[in-house]
């Protein structure tokens, strides 16, 4: 029989398959009696984890949401599943997606055993997602530029700009900013003696070098800004638009790429930031139903140049006559009348 502290840990872990247990099932997995699951469900209980009990014939135990996020135990596969995930949703562009998902990418990467953050990078670099829409950028090379910046520790690394050849850089990292399906550090360089941003996806090996620092003042209203200023990257539209179609089906043809909010029951509130107006406009023409646009300027005329260029493309194309399902063209023989 394993320990308590081990056997409560499994029982957690069983618990969280979010799966209805019988409580003779459940004691049989453990291989203690039931008395046994018992107390070791009081445990869990005691220790803030809603366990839900049902007597009777079909009595046994489930895990109920709680008030707060308990920790989760994870095998191999979920792990780095997970950590893929998330990976992907850090570069999905979506607004006040990146941020979040980056601190929740550090928190997992940070405990992975060393082969399994290199089953994530080796995923992550072979897997094309349609969430990651410009380079995918390793774990291990976001969690530690991002814990550096965190923990106010100059980062070293190689560095390969356009068209030169690699550098070796020293810097005071600064902030991570996603902008455009990119990555982005700002950095002061100690070499060049300025501010800098640099793509993640072109850092060759980034190390805490473990000296610390005291943060120098940014010369811009802040680090996107200042990715912005120094790429000549184009700020994201905030798209809003007025659907005349019930919630879920715009979120059907919509997915996680904007934020959907019902007014009524066929009509929606949709939301959108992109840095490309080529996408929403797409997006809208996918769910099928009439809709107005709310905003900004540049869409409604963005909108407006695509229906022109379809009508232009409807009045090019040569007329034909269409024949009614089953019928028969009837051939004249040549010479008849």
């Amino acid at each position: 029989m394993a320990n308590t502290s081990s056997r409560t840990l499994r029982l957690l872990s069983l618990l969280q398959t979010h799966r209805h247990w019988p409580g003779l099932e459940l004691a049989e997995r453990l291989g203690v009696s039931e008395r046994t699951l018992r107390r070791d469900v009081d445990r869990l209980r005691e220790l803030g984890y809603p366990v839900g009990a049902a007597r009777g014939t079909d009595g046994g135990y489930q895990l109920a949401p709680g008030a707060v996020l308990p920790p989760l135990l994870l095998d191999d596969e979920e792990a780095v599943a997970l950590a893929v995930g998330i990976g992907d949703a850090a570069q999905s562009g979506i607004a006040g997606m990146q941020e979040a998902s980056l601190r929740a990418l550090t928190k997992v990467v940070r405990i992975l055993p060393p082969r399994l953050r290199a089953r994530v990078d080796a995923l992550r670099a072979m897997t094309l997602s349609v969430a990651a829409s410009g380079p995918v950028v390793a774990a291990g090379v976001l969690t530690t530029v991002a814990q550096a910046c965190r923990d106010q520790e100059r980062l070293r690394f190689g560095y390969t700009a356009r068209g030169s050849a690699p550098t070796d850089r020293e810097v005071e990292p600064h902030r991570v900013v996603a902008l455009g399906g990119r990555w982005y550090l700002v950095a002061y360089d100690l070499s060049r003696h300025d501010w800098r941003s640099f793509r993640l996806d072109r850092l060759i090996e980034p190390a805490a070098t473990g000296a610390r620092f005291r943060p120098r003042p940014l010369p811009a209203e802040d680090a996107a800004a200042f990715v912005q200023a120094a790429s000549d990257a184009p700020a994201p539209y905030r798209v809003e638009a007025l659907v005349h179609a019930p919630a879920p089906r715009v979120r059907q043809a919509v997915g996680q790429w904007g934020t959907i909010e019902p007014l009524d029951h066929d009509t929606c509130r949709l939301t959108m930031t992109s840095t490309s107006l080529d996408w929403p406009t797409q997006a809208l023409g996918n769910v099928g139903a009439e809709f107005e646009v709310l905003g900004p300027p540049e869409f409604a005329t963005h909108v407006q140049e695509w229906g022109a260029r379809f009508l232009r493309a409807c009045r090019a194309a040569p007329s034909r006559t269409v024949m009614p399902p089953g019928s028969v063209r009837k051939e004249t023989e040549p010479g008849g009348a």
